[in-house]
């Protein structure tokens, strides 16, 4: 049988390896890797085959940086996440799923991971029905201040038009349709129409490790 091959992401060296030792027990898991800090987690990430990630929320003092690494996970391809931290915090919990995570453990509940790891691995539909509708709603959320004409504009900056191509299919004229990208980048509280974009399909989580 093969094994579902594990990234763990934490920086306790003791926890890394006893965890390691406790999954590895398991007939059908293994860790194929692990790194301690986000830079680590992204060039392993890149560079292994693994199936499910572990992810430790507070990676260290500058704030939670395995949301960080979810969003950049999630970004690059799909993938399985269980989040794992000692913060039971509701702000942190909904931001772990809406970065893409399946399950958000408590360290110490640590005897239940194989189990939640399997279910992440194997029956992972009903989640992420559910992460799609969250998704929806993150983004009706933060769309809502727009209105119909702006969010034209928009969907057409996010579809990757230029603003010579948006004047022309709109028939704007360049002045106008300035004014209505400002009230945009206004509204979502960004600088350009690229971070606009970015913030939206990151479900309007920000990449700072806050």
């Amino acid at each position: 049988m093969k094994p579902i091959r594990l990234l763990l992401v934490e920086d306790d060296p003791d926890w890394v390896k006893s965890m390691s030792v406790y999954l590895n027990r398991e007939e059908d898991l293994l860790v194929a890797g692990t790194a301690g800090t986000s830079e680590e987690a992204l060039k392993l990430a890149a560079s292994i085959e693994f199936d499910v990630a572990l992810l430790d929320v507070h990676l260290s003092k500058a704030g939670r940086d395995g949301i960080y690494i979810a969003l950049a996970l999630t970004a690059l391809r799909p993938v399985r996440i269980v989040m794992l931290t000692s913060d039971a915090s509701e702000r942190t919990m909904t931001d772990a799923f809406t970065a893409g995570a399946l399950h958000y453990l408590d360290k110490s509940r640590f005897r239940e991971l194989p189990q939640v790891i399997r279910s992440a691995y194997h029956h992972p539909e009903p989640m992420e029905a559910l992460l799609k509708e969250l998704k929806r709603l993150k983004r009706e959320e933060q769309l809502m201040p727009l209105t119909a004409a702006e969010r034209e504009v928009f969907e057409m900056l996010e579809a990757g038009y230029t603003h010579p191509q948006i004047e022309r299919k709109l028939f704007k004229a360049e002045s106008t349709l300035k004014n209505q990208v400002n009230r945009i980048l206004k509204k979502l509280g960004v600088r350009s129409g690229r971070e606009a974009v970015d913030k939206v399909r990151k479900n309007g989580l920000d990449n700072e490790r806050d």
